[in-house]
């Protein structure tokens, strides 16, 4: 009976639990710390990507992927971007921006100079203007044998214009289309691409 009082105390039965606990923790957070820095990792690159990355050059592999990704999901849009921009009006008369068209070094035709009243309330305005015209081919004997219908389409065009319509610059440029789109009209194709004004005196 005495050697039994001597004998150890048996350990409880989750005695071993305690040392077998204390490296899964220590591995739990290894494991939490390692997947929050992949996840902070990803999200700030995510962000850089998104909102901080600059734009890529213009020669840049990724443009030139971009425009092939948009090429083949739109096949009309190089066709868009190749031409210049062109604005519809109500009487069906195509208006292309004049910074958008291609430079060249065409051929420039002057046009007489013409005077008409402006369609203020008042009549009493007018407009006396003098332009040239630059061709991308030598229409020049077309013009001059189309002179009347020229001269009448831009008087006809001037006549319908006010005080305000031509007095900003932003309507300088607007009718500087508008008259390359009338005489493109009587020429039956896109010869005219600039219209430069030589003279533009209101009063």
């Amino acid at each position: 009976m005495a050697a039994k009082g001597n004998e150890p105390a048996a350990l409880p039965a989750g005695g071993d639990d305690k040392q077998t606990k204390k490296p899964s923790r220590g591995k739990r957070i290894i494991i939490i710390l390692i997947v929050l820095l992949t996840l902070g990792a990803v999200g700030g690159g995510g962000y850089w990507w998104l909102y901080l990355r600059g734009p890529a050059a213009p020669g840049s592999a990724e443009t030139s992927a971009a425009k092939d990704q948009a090429a083949k999901e739109n096949p009309s849009a190089d066709k868009k971007d190749a031409q210049p921009q062109q604005a519809q009006k109500g009487d069906g008369v195509r208006i292309e921006r004049q910074s958008d068209l291609p430079r060249s070094g065409g051929i420039v035709v002057p046009l007489p100079s013409i005077t008409v009243n402006l369609a203020d309330p008042a009549g009493r305005r007018y407009l006396k203007i003098g332009m040239e015209v630059e061709l991308n081919d030598d229409v020049t004997a077309q013009l001059q044998q189309q002179a009347p219908r020229v001269r009448d389409a831009i008087i006809m065009l001037l006549a319908g214009k006010s005080y305000a319509d031509v007095a900003t610059p932003d309507g300088k440029v607007l009718l500087k289309g508008e008259v390359a789109a009338r005489l493109n009209q009587i020429l039956g194709a896109q010869r005219v691409i600039r219209v430069y004004f030589t003279d533009f005196v209101v009063q």
